[in-house]
């Protein structure tokens, strides 16, 4: 391995392995995946800090890395355009540039690391040993040579890299988040507040809503035109061949479904079952003092839980007799839920609790009947279309229309006009595949064959693009009528609310207007059903005693804070979020530090970055 002479002493530990795992991580993934091995060109650095140059391939390295690494995440490849677009390019040199500051800096100091402590890095690294189970020079050799780098290399960046650890860690370290700060947080955190909630609906009106005019209707209508106007959309003609368009008219015959029913005889002939949970002792003996416990008014959670086990450790599921072995008998004996036991099972004696029974089932061959042939035909139906494609792709080819395809091929014309973002799509549009089609159809295109999920075929044709357009009120007139007499309900109940408030501060009860919500000790962020996410900041800024009306979509209510629990200073579950907290604070307190460190470093020393070789770079990847 190459040498340095500098024989400075480390403290090892956690921190050593997570840079040398850093390292390997670059050397395993950073050059594979893209088709990068090396850079090749004139070029050896895109730019230097201080004295120190940021190298072409560790460029290449950390930014395939990264594209790795994003890749992974996203589950397919990422083009350099895309990585680029999402600034992926910039944060990977960012990080190179403080990196590379930091090594001016100890270059600049004089810090280093010695070849021991490299050379223990390096032999004790899990990607460097071999079949034996220790360092082996061969695997060490291949490893690097798939990476292209040589030992020096390696071992440079590897000394840079943990003389680097021992620097940001003198600078980051030894930070203690203060108490006044660790206590603000656990204060705010940790407060509980317990309210009451009086929920108004269109019941609590003195009467309903009436019934706009059409005068009014027609004036909402158009007042808010853009809430009933119709989306751009693809006019589309398509014409398709569905399995269950022709299903129906696919022969079957008895035999074949007696067959199928007999092979499938499992699905509709069930023997009763039993719900049940196996609870395993390692001994006869504590088995059936565990039982004993049970009897003497101990509950089976509790036993469970003593166990270190969770109910859903033990459970078994829905099981047979069968297959419950030889404490078959003893739990299909119950005839309701209780505990038997203690009885033999596979990993010992056990106690089984049976939670329900479920009775056998029988269905007979003339009910699943409809079933097997709709099933049957279907398959025949895809088979038919699966033999017809070539004949609709050969059609489509010498220049065959859709109205030909339904002519003769039996294929059902239609068209749509097509909403890429539709909420709901409905018809042929529920398809995935249509949809990728239609978004993909410009117009003057070819109709091409699209194979579906289910085995049809469709082809289609973009007729015209239909710019946003307004729906005509009579078409939309009950979507109007909904829409104006949810905003007419809202503020009468809001009305209503201000008039309940009014009554409940001139000393009436806020329960005499109708049943409350009651909510106690609720955390900032709890959860209340059906309720805006405005509510428990609005609560949370409420005095003891205040009534607000809180209003949503779809929800009035009128809410009044019944008390607020401070943070419980004491108690192991205090002293435990105290200490997360603190932890977090001295967390972003040492990376505060170490950025603006690293930032003052990196301006004293001077970037110079050459673009054209990052160009260059990036050109590679492409």
């Amino acid at each position: 391995m190459a040498k340095d002479t500098d024989d400075t002493a480390r403290k090892k530990g956690k921190g050593s392995q997570i840079v040398i795992f850093g390292l390997l991580a670059m050397l395993v993934l950073g050059l594979g995946g893209f088709g990068i091995t090396n850079f090749s060109g004139g070029m050896t650095a895109i730019g230097t800090v201080g004295h120190r140059d940021i190298t072409v391939n560790r460029y290449v390295r950390a930014l395939q890395a990264e594209l790795n690494a994003f890749s992974a995440q996203t589950g397919q490849p990422v083009p350099m355009s895309q990585a680029v677009a999402l600034g992926l390019d910039r944060q990977v040199l960012q990080s190179l540039i403080a990196q590379t500051a930091m090594d001016n800096e100890a270059d600049r100091i004089g810090l280093s690391v010695g070849d021991e402590t490299v050379a223990t890095e390096v032999t004790r690294a899990p990607a460097f040993q071999g079949t034996a189970g220790s360092f082996d020079r061969e695997t060490y050799r291949f490893a690097l040579d798939r990476a292209n780098m040589t030992e020096a290399e390696f071992e440079a960046d590897l000394r840079a890299d943990l003389a680097r650890q021992l620097f940001t860690g003198a600078i980051s370290g030894g930070f203690v988040a203060p108490a006044a700060v660790t206590d603000a947080f656990y204060a705010y955190i940790a407060e509980r507040r317990g309210f009451s909630m009086l929920r108004l609906t269109a019941a609590d009106l003195a009467a309903p809503v009436a019934d706009p005019t059409d005068e009014v209707l027609e004036a909402y209508y158009t007042d808010n035109i853009a809430r009933f106007t119709a989306p751009e959309a693809k006019r589309i003609t398509y014409a398709s061949l569905l399995p269950e368009a022709i299903a129906a008219d696919q022969p079957v015959d008895d035999a074949t479904l007696r067959a199928l029913y007999q092979d499938r005889i499992g699905d509709f002939v069930q023997p009763e079952k039993r719900l049940v949970e196996r609870l395993v002792y390692p001994s006869q003996e504590e088995a059936e003092a565990a039982k004993a416990r049970l009897d003497a008014g101990e509950t089976f959670e509790a036993l469970v839980a003593e166990r270190g086990l969770t109910l859903d450790d033990i459970d078994l599921g829905d099981v047979s007799k069968a297959d419950l072995g030889p404490a078959g008998d003893a739990v299909f004996a119950l005839t309701g839920p209780g505990v038997v036991g203690p009885l033999e099972s596979d990993f010992g004696p056990a106690l089984f609790r049976m939670n329900a029974v479920l009775a056998a089932q029988e269905i007979s061959f003339e009910d699943a009947r409809p079933d097997l042939a709709m099933e049957i035909q279907g398959d025949a139906a895809r088979r038919v279309i699966a033999d017809q494609v070539e004949t609709i792709d050969d059609a489509l080819a010498g220049g065959a229309t859709l109205e030909d395809l339904a002519r003769d091929q039996g294929m059902t014309l239609g068209s749509i006009d097509f909403v890429a973002d539709a909420p709901a799509p409905e018809g042929i549009a529920a398809y995935p595949k249509f949809r990728q089609a239609a978004m993909a159809a410009r117009e003057g295109d070819f109709p091409e064959a699209v194979l579906l999920d289910d085995g049809g075929v469709v082809a289609l044709r973009l007729e015209e693009i239909v710019p946003p357009t307004p729906i005509p009120f009579e078409t939309a007139r009950a979507d109007v009528l909904a829409a104006w007499r949810a905003e007419a309900t809202a503020r009468a109940l809001s009305d209503r609310a201000v008039e309940i408030k009014a009554a409940v501060e001139g000393g009436e009860a806020l329960g005499a207007f109708g049943i409350l919500d009651r909510t106690a000790r609720i955390s900032r962020d709890g959860f209340v059903e059906n309720t805006p996410a405005t509510l428990l900041p609005a609560v949370f800024q409420m005095q003891p005693g205040e009534l607000r009306v809180i209003e949503g979509p779809g929800f009035t209510a009128l809410v009044r804070l019944d008390e607020v629990n401070a943070a419980d200073p004491e108690g192991d579950d205090a002293t435990a979020l105290k200490g997360a907290i603190a932890a977090r604070v001295q967390q972003a307190i040492s990376q505060d530090a170490l950025t603006l460190y690293s930032n003052a470093l990196t301006s004293e020393a001077g970037i110079s970055l050459d673009q054209t070789a990052i160009n260059a770079v990036h050109a590679q990847f492409n």
